[in-house]
């Protein structure tokens, strides 16, 4: 009897903790054959988009996972330079026939409308493990399954300088100020994975400076309830000014 052929897809790769434990349902599932990491990168300065992490260790982790990269370059930071660049990545995937693109988000509706609305006109089908389930259920189990993960980035909104470089452990959840979603589903913060059941071996790396990025307001612009992630930034909600990075490096570099 010949074995059913598993559909492909390509998975939308963040790096971090969201996309680690998607994978790993997915990879424990079994119903799909993942063939690529699929990644945005700011071509210029060849770090993760928004999580400003070296491209470099995007490559180290690619390879203790055993997947080939996908990689998206945005060669311009505009709305428009990531939808080309997105575009063109997927197009490359759709050629050699994949039709499903599987990604780790949990609750924002309009970004999984988003998804699918940029997928249709491929012919590619949207899959969402961790959706709306639980985050303090989701992060106990990232902990229990024995992820290792580091905070790359934090929104001032949130979380300051002191929680960007800090591990997630059994105690993470427990510690976050009130408001903070355990998973950072609201953009609070950013995370890049370094080892776990996915992974064939840790990826190695060192904490080199933390640096601050100020959004770019125009002088003049009432910034109340100015916030990029998304989230309801009312009279209730705090106010996102900037970013709190880490600069990890690959060990020895």
């Amino acid at each position: 009897m010949t074995p059913m052929t598993k559909p492909t897809a390509v998975f939308c790769w963040s790096g971090g903790k969201d996309s680690a434990l998607a994978l790993h349902r997915v990879q424990q599932a079994g119903a799909y054959e993942v063939r690529y990491l699929l990644t945005t990168v700011n071509d210029a300065l060849e770090r993760v988009s928004m999580h400003g992490v070296r491209e470099a260790l995007l490559r180290e982790q690619a390879m203790a996972l055993g997947l080939p990269l996908l990689t998206a370059r945005v060669t311009d930071s505009t709305y428009e330079g990531y939808e080309r660049a997105m575009q063109q990545a997927l197009e490359t995937a759709r050629a050699e026939g994949i039709e499903t693109v599987i990604y780790g988000d949990i609750f924002l509706e309009d970004l999984r409308r988003y998804r699918e609305a940029s997928l249709a006109p491929l012919g590619m089908t949207a899959v969402f493990p961790l959706w709306q389930q639980n985050t303090h259920a989701l992060i106990a189990d990232f902990v229990a399954q024995g992820f290792r993960t580091v905070l790359c980035c934090t929104n001032d909104a949130w979380l300051g300088r002191d929680w960007v470089g800090a591990e997630i452990d059994a105690t993470f959840a427990g510690r976050l100020p009130a408001g903070v979603d355990p998973c950072g589903e609201n953009g609070e913060y950013h995370t890049f994975c370094y080892d776990g059941p996915i992974f064939a071996r840790p990826v190695a790396l060192t904490r080199g400076e933390v640096v601050y990025k100020p959004l770019d307001i125009p002088t003049g612009v009432d910034t109340t309830g100015v916030d990029t992630t998304g989230v309801d930034t009312s009279a209730e909600q705090p106010v996102t000014r900037g970013f709190w990075y880490i600069d990890l490096l690959p060990a020895g570099s």
